[in-house]
């Protein structure tokens, strides 16, 4: 059976839009502080002026129904972006900016975006791309290069302010890549209104004070995480949004205590534990910390005990994925219960099916496939209804993942039912990578397993059959890797055999291949 569905505290849902949320703010708290990154600080109506400057840009440039690829790495200029595109009405799609230029022409070729917002960091690889792709315009925001956008030509103009945000419930809002169930790149679309529902739901799980909390973010806002809950949670409540946009444990530590963080949505278990192994956590003040949220890979007990003895601050849990965020989630004022990512949030059901047919409903503790459904669900794959119809069958979307649902209807998570791995955080599809790696000439055969590492949750290694004759070493491999895949996408650790190991009926057996990857040492960085 299903967990019974919570409603929403009728008191937070007032909005049809983040952007609607954020006209709100301006009228409300328009001298509060709404920005911090490094030396930068701007309030909401500071904010506010740079996201009115920016959309009528944007609106200039026919951006109206389009779709605006952001490829930027975290700070003032992305979260500017982000409500700029949509008061100009058009969908977001949050690229990672540090892609190499093969990664970024598939994420592009499948967002056909009208208009690209990008950073020094990666300006010149998709200018690069721009008329192969048949991209517009490509705009730089921030930096010193002639024809950059500045931010600061707006800040100072009293009387610019968003025109009323005009984007309905129902549109498109939103492309945000998952590899899903085949390791393909897709994009997941979703309305404002379950982008909205989303927000409600981790405030109504996670209650926060409007206009009083300080978050503090690190997590990339590509990813549905820093963009859900980072990002647009502190805007929702009116709070100020404090920005790392470098994740380096003292740093971290130092702005959670200078900036007197009360919510550090901090993400998947290596953030922590890069946190506590730090000579300077155990001189950290945490007495301002009310909550600290994880997603995105499991939390160690071990990790849970460490960070409650260090801060006083419990750990709490959640689960969710880019086609339906958030699912579950830890709540402070119900027990806990280690090792779960706790019950539903509301207006969402989950239940555990059988892994044959995915129709039976299986009894409390017993392990299947994990399917939900509920409003926060997305409308589908960007131009991949084949891919959706496969993941939304009858009103549920099958996540793929095993866990089961205790008495209480607590879910635990115990395996994966696809072949992806979780490197730091980052979801990895090992058919991805092995695909650039089948492109190297000298390479017959390619394929990856995960394999657990304790800092990172698990790291990825490379099995290779060379062509007859070819030489290739680990050195020249792993620079192939620097120059085509992103750091958390590149094998730790390779090794060339004279065949790949298959199961009877010739295919390729995966589970051999993990009991070879575990008995590898591996370097401390190989690869770097």
């Amino acid at each position: 059976m299903s967990q019974p569905i919570d409603a929403l505290d009728p008191a937070l849902i007032a909005h049809a839009s983040m952007a609607h949320a954020f006209d709100a703010a301006l009228r409300e708290n328009a001298a509060a502080p709404a920005l911090v990154c490094g030396e930068r600080r701007l309030s909401y109506a500071e904010l506010g002026r740079a996201v009115a400057g920016l959309a009528a840009r944007l609106e200039q440039a026919g951006v109206a129904g389009h779709t605006v690829a952001l490829a930027l790495s975290n700070g003032v200029e992305a979260v500017v972006s982000v409500l700029a595109i949509w008061y100009a009405r058009a969908r977001l799609a949050p690229i990672n900016p540090f892609y190499t230029s093969p990664e970024l022409r598939v994420v592009l070729r499948e967002a056909e975006p009208r208009v690209v917002l990008t950073g020094a960091e990666a300006a010149e690889k998709v200018r690069a791309l721009a008329h192969e792709l048949g991209i517009a315009e490509v705009w730089q925001l921030g930096g010193s290069e002639a024809g950059a956008l500045a931010l600061e030509q707006w800040l100072q103009e009293p009387a610019l302010t968003p025109r009323a945000a005009s984007c309905e419930a129902g549109e498109l809002a939103l492309l945000i890549f998952t590899g899903g169930t085949t390791g393909e790149p897709k994009a997941v679309e979703h309305t404002h209104r379950s982008l909205m529902v989303s927000v409600l739901q981790h405030c109504s799980a996670w209650p926060v004070e409007r206009g009083r909390e300080r978050f503090l973010s690190v997590a990339p806002l590509f990813h549905i995480w820093g963009l859900a809950y980072a990002t647009l949670v502190p805007l929702y409540a009116q709070g100020t949004l404090v920005i790392v946009p470098r994740y380096q444990p003292e740093e971290v530590l130092r702005v959670l205590e200078r900036e007197q963080i009360t919510v550090f949505g901090g993400g998947p278990a290596p953030i922590y534990m890069g946190l506590t192994q730090s000579p300077q956590f155990k001189t950290t003040n945490f007495t301002r910390l009310k909550y600290c949220l994880s997603g995105g890979a499991p939390c160690p007990e071990e990790l849970h005990v460490s960070w409650e003895r260090g801060t006083g601050c419990l750990l709490l849990e959640g689960w969710g994925m880019s086609e339906m965020a958030p699912l579950c989630l830890n709540r402070p004022y119900l027990p806990r219960k280690l090792l779960s990512v706790g019950p539903p949030v509301p207006e969402t059901e989950v239940e555990v099916v059988d892994l044959e047919t995915g129709s039976r409903v299986l009894p409390r503790g017993e392990s299947g496939e994990v399917r939900v459904r509920g409003p926060q669900r997305m409308v589908g794959y960007h131009n991949r209804p084949d891919a959706t119809r496969e993941v939304l069958r009858d009103g549920w979307l099958y996540t793929g993942d095993i866990g089961y649902l205790d008495q209480d209807g607590y879910l635990f998570l115990v395996d994966r039912k696809k072949d992806m791995i979780i490197v730091g955080g980052y979801n990895v599809y090992p058919r991805q990578v092995d695909e650039v790696l089948f492109k190297h000439p000298q390479i017959a055969e390619a394929a990856c397993v995960g394999r657990p590492d304790p800092r990172l949750g698990e790291v990825l290694v490379a099995f290779i059959v060379l062509r007859p004759g070819a030489q290739l070493g680990e050195a020249e491999l792993f620079e192939y890797c620097r120059a085509n895949l992103v750091k958390y996408r590149r094998p730790v650790a390779v090794r060339f055999v004279d065949s790949l190991p298959r199961t009877n009926a010739r295919k390729l057996d995966k589970r051999a291949l993990r009991t070879l990857a575990a008995e590898l040492p591996v370097p401390a960085a190989p690869g770097d």
